[in-house]
């Protein structure tokens, strides 16, 4: 068994790639619940569906590379290996969140991990990335810029600046767009004529490719090859991998836009549904399998929420630190 472009696939990575998929899919699926319950506030925008992008990017990726993501980044920040306990402690607002609580759902950020934060602007992260490649450029490092952002996100201005840059200073940088089919509640053919993202990319003379962003494999093939191109020198990539969230856009969208039939359509060829089949279908796993991966994710899942439950609100009186930079603590 074998994806677009990679190595047969053995039980092992087998196995890794799924816990990774459903390690987000059991941390998203309580953040949902967590917010019915009005423990976790404020915006949430939840990854189910896209796992596979996040998954199968991140597991072609080192230390050494930056990551920038969009404002639906719990699955990115999961597959990217910071703990669930420090990320659901930021959904909850608490000091011991990846953020001190600062940030919520929207903006994690971890600097250990190189991940750059979620964005709440649209496109917003697009030219961090480029400055971060630049960076890495400058000071001869070997790290790559990894920027995740919507189909929303190809309709704004720092889109066609970043990728301009980019190629003109042929920068280390992979685009990733991920292309949901919605932009919040708008259709992309109802927004913007050429719906085709890769094809615009091209235009700036980058190697662009549209993948099947419900397939890990695919996903993680494609950005093999990407990142071996720009860990060799060559110019910035852009994969648009066409993909869809199962849920609204945020806790607050009523989802008028779309049929339930649409949503029930695209949920049966799921990333977590079709890999599982055909990783059974190949004898790789078994349903035993399956199972006790599932339970380890809801097991850590409840360790996190523990977590999260125990910590502190940050103290008032520091609610003023970070405003400006401080070279103490």
């Amino acid at each position: 068994m074998s994806g677009a472009g990679e190595a047969p696939v053995v039980r092992e990575r087998a196995l890794e790639l799924l816990r990774g998929m459903l390690r987000i899919r059991q941390f998203e699926d309580r953040c949902a619940q967590l917010y019915g319950e009005q423990k976790i506030r404020g915006f949430l925008h939840l990854y189910n569906g896209q796992e596979a992008v996040a998954t199968g990017v991140m597991e072609c990726l080192g230390p050494e590379d930056s990551i920038v993501a969009t404002y639906r980044e719990h699955g990115h920040a999961i597959a990217r290996g910071i703990p669930m306990t420090t990320l659901m402690a930021e959904m909850y607002g608490k000091r011991e969140g990846v953020s001190r609580g600062r940030g919520g759902s929207m903006h994690l950020f971890d600097a250990a991990t190189r991940f750059y934060g979620g964005n709440a602007i649209v496109a917003g992260g697009l030219p961090m990335a480029v400055g971060l490649a630049l960076a890495n450029r400058l000071a001869r490092r070997s790290g790559i810029a990894v920027c995740f952002f919507g189909e929303g996100a190809a309709a704004e201005g720092e889109f066609h600046e970043s990728l301009n840059l980019a190629a003109l200073w042929h920068l280390p940088v992979l685009f990733v767009c991920e292309n949901n089919l919605y932009a919040m509640g708008t259709a992309l053919a109802r927004s913007q004529a050429t719906t085709d993202i890769a094809v615009r990319a091209r235009t700036y003379t980058l190697e662009a490719q549209a993948v099947d962003g419900m397939d890990v494999l695919a996903v993680a093939a494609a950005t093999r090859r990407a990142v071996a191109s720009l860990r060799a020198g060559g110019g910035p990539v852009l994969l648009e991998c066409r993909t869809y969230r199962f849920r609204a856009h945020s806790m607050f969208d009523a989802q008028l836009y779309r049929e339930r039939e649409e949503v029930e359509a695209w949920r049966e060829r799921g990333p977590l549904i079709s890999f599982t089949r055909r990783i059974k279908a190949a004898g790789l796993i078994t349903e035993d399998d399956f199972q006790r991966l599932q339970a380890e994710a809801e097991a850590e899942v409840d360790a996190a929420v523990v977590f999260a439950e125990s910590g502190e609100w940050e103290p008032v009186e520091d609610l003023g630190r970070f405003v400006y930079a401080e070279t103490g603590a």
